[in-house]
């Protein structure tokens, strides 16, 4: 039995490696420094793709930037003309920006900050910093921009630039939410077990709604405004997400209030109980009584009647404030360590419990709902009045995910009924359906004041599209139905009640995975396809919506964009067409797509391989799995990525994987619901099929060297691998991993996982089940993890070192979730070149690569 040894590798971190025989050639100085230069090499190789298009105001006119050798042009689209072009005069502007900024810019390489939301969502609120992106102001004769902390606006008749201000840093009530987090439970974070780009998690915000003219409106109370101290008593933290501060530590602010629509009247939170200050020099009075410490009212839950004299407000029973504690050891500020805690509820506490109260403002009578139909919420939403006054909703999630309920409150009597209830024997997926590969399945959609509501639900094993009565709460009809799902409603029509949607798995032969657009009546008549190639599209309508852009690519397939005509689908323009030529020229290879039947010998697992560039078939290849199995989306690739981070680790010697197995996303209820419960299964049976059907097909993929890594929920399932299929699994690097899911985050975990905790926890518990260890794990943990309690990585330490394993660890101080440093120092392909190759890394105390690319 090896001794294990702690070897120091830097001043802030250490690891061990373990000795094998030396196999092939491989894992080599210059293997790494072509995996280095792949991106750099790679560079200019792939033009004119068009970037994300951004509608300008409300007009049918969008510009978009994309791709040419050097940089960047930006093309500017009237729809309704049919004509594209140049934005404007690359060389004139840049030398305007770099004389007002006071730095040299080229025409092609222009201070713009890349837009991040996806074409057609809504964009995320600006992150503070030093960037703003463009946008283009007064009819187009202007373009303002952010760059080096500053605001900028420049004129294009006469390429004039001037500042305007610094950026705007947004306030508390600029932060955003993710869609899982409600009002009354903002525990969550942005950041999930996959908070990590790498991880594939994505933010959307909540599915906008259209009013009855057709416009984006989002369902949200009257008045949501920024949390307050005097919301909650005093010394707690205010649950606005991980990494808060103590509300008496925040910069002092105004008093908060909410006014109402006529203006008369502004609502405000005092000594717990909420007051009502009339217009003019009228004192302010209370309406509620029942406040106190233990039952506190917030100011963020008040919605106003449209009519002025009712106001909803929610009084909160508080639940368990838990802390995660943090020693940061090597703080960049001074010597001495820094104790820092933060607010992060685990499964299984108990939770804050909000109660809804209707005010009458005139009478200040207060009647509360009675609770029956929302005895033990996880949450309940923001209440939101119907147009004409008659009442409002809210929706309870009830805790362990199981039953979900549209609850209406008849706004003169108070008295609550149930609108549509989902009820379900393993979890309904509360967050928000949207774009993107990891969206929720909760959708609704209130037409004409709610006298009917589309609703979305997998009751018949598929996410389809239902249409109730909203008067009497009946089901009028299902609107959508079949094999296939609906992945994102895009826009509803609700003149002439028609419904544009993207899904996934409807057409024959394609990758269920990828998204296409379509149209169909409320009635379920009338299924009309929108977009044609096969790939992943992603579409964006304009402003009156008789035009859309769509966008289509694959992982073999450079970006494509049209502009089409939503009332024939015609083609208006072909935009760009991304050009991959160059890149093909220069030796570059895509990954491949591979299809295998999974445990049930039936369903259909995807993945991708992608293979070294110098790939010799005539040698035999160890494994590498990249994981990440979260149930709250799928995580193969889809798009194209000109080279993906899987090819530098190939380069090294390696055949490099993604497989979305059973319990992740994007397919049925079915395929969906084996991660209930069941974390621990991460679809590996799938998995070891997927890879047996490689292997039978290719003699040169080694399945008796297969190795795995992941981070966070992947970090969870990559060591997972290595304990519970110790038969095929050898080697892991598992990367702030959230191993034992009752140390984790509350919403992501009850969610999957259930409530109560039971035995179920400890069945999928890496801590549970370390004792089962022998291959080579490396254990990286980051010391400041606020996403994921890093207590979680050390009790699995823990445990192995109880149960006698030998193991490796690698703990970074200062790092947060993820530990980007991983892969920039080497450490997880160093850990894989040793103990899947049997090659001695690089010795990175004495070498180190070259910065430019170089010839081999």
């Amino acid at each position: 039995m090896r001794t294990l040894h702690l070897r120091p590798l830097t001043a802030t971190a250490f690891c061990l490696f373990s000795l094998a025989p030396v196999l092939h050639a491989q894992g080599t100085l210059a293997d790494y420094q072509r995996a280095h230069d792949l991106r750099l090499k790679s560079r200019d190789l792939v033009v004119n793709t068009p970037g994300t298009m951004a509608w300008i105001n409300n007009t049918d006119h969008f510009w978009y930037p994309k791709s040419v050798k050097g940089g960047t042009e930006f093309v500017l689209v009237h729809a309704d003309a049919g004509e594209k072009k140049a934005a404007f005069d690359q060389e004139k502007l840049a030398a305007a920006i770099s004389k007002a900024v006071g730095k040299p810019y080229t025409a092609l390489k222009l201070p713009f900050a890349p837009r991040q939301e996806r074409p057609g969502a809504r964009p995320m609120p600006e992150a503070p910093g030093s960037t703003a992106p463009l946008t283009f102001v007064d009819d187009e004769h202007a373009i303002q921009f952010g760059t080096e902390g500053s605001l900028y606006k420049c004129t294009l008749s006469d390429y004039t630039c001037t500042k305007t201000g610094p950026i705007p840093r947004p306030g508390r009530e600029g932060r955003p939410a993710p869609e899982d987090q409600s009002l009354l439970n903002p525990e969550a974070s942005l950041e999930g077990p996959g908070g990590d780009p790498v991880d594939g998690l994505e933010y959307h915000p909540p599915a906008p709604q259209d009013d009855d003219e057709g416009h984006f409106e989002a369902r949200q109370p009257a008045c949501a405004p920024t949390p307050h101290p005097q919301d909650r008593p005093q010394g707690r933290r205010e649950r606005a997400g991980v990494g808060s501060q103590l509300l008496g530590q925040l910069p002092p602010e105004p008093p908060e209030v909410c006014a109402s629509f006529d203006g008369n009247y502004e609502a405000f939170v005092q000594n717990f109980n909420v007051f009502i200050k009339p217009k003019g020099d009228k004192p302010a009075y209370p309406i509620s009584f029942d406040g106190s410490e233990g039952n506190y009212y917030s100011l963020r839950s008040f919605a106003w009647s449209p009519d002025s004299k009712k106001l909803v407000a929610y009084h909160t029973r508080p639940g368990y404030d838990r802390e995660v504690t943090y020693i940061e050891s090597s703080p960049v500020d001074q010597i001495q360590p820094k104790h820092s805690t933060i607010h992060y509820n685990k499964p299984g506490d108990t939770l804050d419990i909000a109660y809804p109260a209707l005010f009458d403002v005139a009478t200040k009578q207060q009647t509360d709902i009675d609770p029956t139909l929302f005895p033990n919420p996880y949450d309940i939403s923001e209440p939101v009045w119907w147009k004409d006054g008659r009442g409002f909703t809210f929706e309870y999630n009830q805790r362990g995910h199981q039953a979900y309920t549209v609850i209406e409150v008849d706004g003169k009597t108070g008295k609550a009924r149930p609108l549509i209830s989902e009820q379900t024997k393993t979890f309904f997926y509360y967050s928000n359906l949207g774009p993107g590969l990891s969206a929720g399945r909760k959708y609704r959609h209130d037409v004409n004041d709610g006298k009917e509501i589309i609703w979305a639900s997998e009751r018949d094993g598929w996410e389809h599209l239902y249409l109730y009565d909203g008067v009497t709460g009946k089901l009028k009809n299902q609107i959508t139905k079949g094999d296939w799902l609906v992945r994102n409603v895009d826009w509803v029509d609700d003149a002439k009640r028609q419904i544009y949607f993207e899904t996934g798995g409807i057409v024959p032969g394609q990758d269920p995975y990828f998204t296409q657009l379509y149209r169909i009546n409320f009635d379920g008549t009338g299924l009309t396809k929108f977009t044609d190639a096969d790939g992943m599209h992603s579409v964006s309508f304009s402003h009156d919506h008789k035009f859309y852009i769509d966008t289509w690519q694959r992982i073999d397939l450079a970006p494509v964009a049209q502009l089409r005509r939503t009332e024939d689908q015609k083609v208006v323009l072909d935009l760009d067409k991304g050009d991959t030529s160059a890149l093909v020229a220069a030796g570059f290879k895509f990954p491949e797509v591979f299809v295998a039947k999974g445990r049930d010998g039936k369903t259909d697992i995807w993945g991708t391989i992608t293979r070294p560039l110098n790939f010799d078939p005539s040698k035999k290849y160890p494994v590498i799995e990249d994981i990440y199995a979260g149930p709250q989306g799928s995580f193969v690739p889809k798009t194209f990525t000109p080279v993906a981070s899987d090819q530098a680790l190939a380069e090294l010697g390696f055949i490099v994987v993604h497989i979305d197995g059973m319990g992740t996303s994007n397919r049925s209820k079915a395929f969906h619901d084996v991660a209930y419960k069941n974390l621990g299964d991460a679809g590996f049976p799938d998995r070891i099929l997927w890879h047996k059907a490689v292997a039978a097909k290719y003699p040169y993929y080694d399945i008796s060297r297969v190795g795995i890594f992941g981070t966070s929920a992947g970090g969870q399932s990559s060591l997972g691998g290595v304990l519970f299929h110790p038969e095929f699994y050898k080697v892991v690097v598992t990367n702030s991993g959230c191993h034992d899911n009752r140390m984790d985050k509350i919403w992501w975990n009850e969610q999957w996982m259930g409530w109560p905790l039971g035995p179920q926890y400890a069945a999928s518990s890496n801590v549970d089940n370390a004792y089962r260890l022998q291959g080579k794990a490396l254990i990286v943990i980051g010391e400041m993890d606020t996403n994921v309690d890093p207590a979680s990585s050390l009790q699995v330490v823990n445990a192995l070192v109880k149960a006698h394993k030998h193991f490796d660890m690698l703990y970074i101080p200062g790092q947060n979730h993820g530990v980007g440093i991983l892969s920039d120092e080497h450490y997880r392909d160093d850990y894989f070149v040793h103990n899947l190759l049997g090659a001695e890394p690089p010795d990175w105390n004495k070498v180190s690569l070259a910065a430019e690319p170089t010839e081999n």
